[in-house]
């Protein structure tokens, strides 16, 4: 008889109404299936997450695992007797794995400030002539921090120094950070003194950035650190390397060569896309190559040649981080989050996509395929195998010819396109561009020239707290949901959010950036301090390197007196509903250690060691003033933030509204801290 042969069953598809709150994606992911092109949200229904792994209890951190360690069905009651082949117990693999992870975060954001450092080292040296000092005002703020002196003395008389040189020795002292043999993170006393003081204590002072990174890989070798909270010790050094460090002075960095942001009005979603004209999309976290296509793309010269090959102009957009730093520059659109990405190439209208180092997806590559979109990675470190990828490997040096050369690339492929484009006609207006600078204009004044306005309404209580909404989309929820969700719960209870990342892109998406969101989403004291000053209820401050400018804003809210004498005692909290990447372990571990309780949505791989998990969630407040939280549901999740932030309006003996009154200078001086 002949063989019978089963019929293949056909892949699960993702419905894309579960898969998405917002329409434009819907509408993409539909088209997707239409033209049987696989997508992030299909392979989420397809391959479901490891059960031992979630709970970070998977140890393969040598050859004679992996070894798993699930928890016992009934839970574990007294002694956890669960161990891997060398002895390792639960809590020692969670710890472990938890700490590779902030390794790696911690990588990712410091070798991105890194290169920004070296190109800032060109551009201080005139060795190119793509790059210049843009921001000296903010220079000569970094130098100080940094211990560069911005005045000589001259014949007795002291006078500025020289700018090109104060330059050369900023970005020599920036560079020394990630290497110095010995001493201590400089940007460390940029925090307040008594938080430096508990971190001396704890003896977590990072040492340079790359040194806690390398101790991290090396304790979590086979056989050598077994205590949890030794590990833990470390975790804590080398997330404060990233985020007073290497993410800090990445951002410090491009402020100089790029400019400072301030509040603009852009558009946002993949309706930002349009069909008659060049569209180039830059994807990744590494504003250096973008800036200069930003550059290319806006001359007569590139628009004449777009002209000529039939269109009536060059579209840029963003995804990602990228998208939030030209977003806050030059107002640049952001077409999508993490997860719209391959969606930004199924519209058929993406002549180009650009993608430098983190956050980009490798399906891209067979996406593309199926388009005419060339896409084009531009990184040493991050090449792709498939054979559709052209690769372009950015030089600070020849940055201008090498965006010419791929601004050029996408012009001559717009003739290539297929008929059938479809573009979402979905996309929403934001006011983006906000900083450390901005808000204390916006919230403090030019003349007063601190944050003590918004204190002062924080104090009164207009406003019930502050809340760092930050991070990325995880596929393994719907998407922007729970990151909308929380906002407006935060904001609906008088708590001003500060947002960055992904996060914010969905925001905006949402409409909440604009002044008029606070009429319609926010209580009646934060409603009226945006009325009356014209800001947004979600202040967007960027990239997820820029989370160091929510540590630099909350350092000066401790300033400006009022609300105590640390971070920790500001009814602020911090949240990632979407987490996704070794960067946000990172993110939240330096935001716990800063003094900030820090709330993540769907899961954290430390369920598995339950003790390891009560340490992190319970104990680091008593070290640090800042701990863990997990809470899956999003109006949970706000709910737990608002809390805490009452917690703390009651320690300072602020939690009855108080009207508000004129403040001489004797009363803000009679101000308990």
């Amino acid at each position: 008889m002949p063989e019978i042969k089963k019929a293949a069953k056909a892949p699960k598809l993702a419905d894309p109404v579960a898969a998405t709150i917002d329409v434009a994606s819907q509408q993409m992911i539909a088209r997707a299936h239409e033209l049987g092109v696989e997508t992030i949200f299909d392979r989420a229904e397809q391959m479901k997450p490891c059960n031992i792994g979630i709970q970070g209890t998977c140890c393969k951190n040598c050859a004679m695992g992996p070894c798993r360690l699930p928890l016992p069905k009934a839970g574990i009651e007294g002694k956890d007797e669960r161990k891997g082949l060398c002895g390792a117990t639960a809590n020692t693999i969670a710890a472990r794995n938890f700490l590779r992870m902030i390794a790696a975060g911690a990588a990712a954001h410091s070798d991105h400030g890194r290169n920004v450092a070296e190109v800032f080292m060109s551009a201080a040296r005139k060795e190119t002539e793509a790059y210049k000092i843009k921001d000296t005002f903010k220079l000569r703020s970094v130098a100080e921090a940094l211990g560069v002196d911005i005045t000589v003395e001259v014949d007795g008389e002291v006078k500025a120094r020289d700018i090109d040189e104060i330059a050369v020795e900023t970005a020599e002292k920036a560079l020394s950070e990630w290497g110095k043999p010995d001493g201590e993170l400089i940007y460390a006393k940029r925090a307040p003194a008594p938080l430096y003081e508990k971190w001396k204590k704890a003896g977590v002072v990072p040492r340079n950035i790359d040194r806690e990174i390398v101790e991290s890989m090396h304790r979590t070798h086979m056989g050598v650190d077994q205590d949890y909270k030794n590990l833990m010790k470390q975790g804590t050094r080398a997330a404060l390397a990233d985020g007073w460090g290497g993410s800090m002075l990445a951002t410090d960095m491009q402020d100089i060569i790029f400019g400072t942001p301030y509040p603009l009005q852009a558009e946002v979603n993949l309706g930002v896309m349009k069909a008659d004209h060049v569209n180039i999309i830059i994807h990744g976290h590494e504003p250096v190559l973008s800036e200069m296509i930003v550059a290319v793309a806006q001359s007569q010269e590139m628009i004449d040649y777009a002209k000529s090959k039939g269109t009536k102009g060059i579209q840029l957009s963003g995804i990602c981080c990228t998208a939030n730093e030209l977003l806050q520059r030059h107002g640049v659109p952001p077409a999508g989050t993490f997860l719209q990405q391959e969606l930004a190439i199924i519209t058929g209208a993406c002549d180009a996509m650009v993608v430098d180092v983190q956050c980009v997806m490798q399906n891209l590559a067979n996406v593309a395929k199926c388009f005419h979109t060339k896409l084009i990675t531009t990184h040493p470190i991050a090449k792709m195998e498939q054979d559709n990828v052209i690769h372009i490997e950015f030089d600070e040096h020849h940055a201008l010819e090498d965006a010419k050369k791929i601004v050029k690339m996408a012009i001559d492929n717009f003739e290539n396109r297929g008929a059938e484009v479809m573009i979402p006609k979905q996309k929403a207006t934001q006011i983006a561009g906000f900083g450390v600078e901005s808000i204390q204009y916006h919230l403090g004044g030019t003349f007063r020239g601190s944050y003590y306005t918004l204190n002062d309404n924080i104090i009164n209580g207009r406003i019930r707290g502050v809340a760092g909404v930050v991070g990325c989309n995880n596929a393994r929820t719907r998407h922007n949901e729970a990151h909308i969700q929380v906002v407006k719960e935060l904001i609906k209870n008088d708590v001003l959010v500060l947002t960055t990342g992904c996060n914010g892109i969905a925001c905006a998406m949402e409409g909440l950036l604009t002044p008029e969101a606070a009429a319609v989403y926010c209580g009646p004291g934060l409603a009226e301090v945006c009325e009356t000053v014209g800001i947004p209820p979600v202040l967007h401050m960027g990239s997820c390197v820029d989370n160091s400018r929510i540590l630099l804003a909350a350092t000066e809210m401790v300033k400006a007196g009022g609300l105590g004498n640390d971070i920790s005692d500001l009814p602020a909290a911090g949240s990632a509903p979407e987490w996704m990447s070794e960067k946000a372990i990172s993110i939240g571990q330096y935001f716990v250690a800063s003094g900030v309780y820090t709330v993540f949505g769907l899961h954290l791989p430390v369920a598995g060691a339950p003790v390891f998990q009560d340490y992190l969630f319970n104990e680091f407040e008593k070290l640090y003033g800042g701990m863990w939280d997990l809470e899956a549901d999003p109006i949970k999740h706000a709910q737990k933030m608002i809390a805490h932030i009452d917690k703390k309006r009651k320690a300072l003996g602020i939690d009855k509204a108080r009207d508000r009154v004129l403040m001489d200078m004797a009363d803000r001086q009679a101000l308990e801290a």
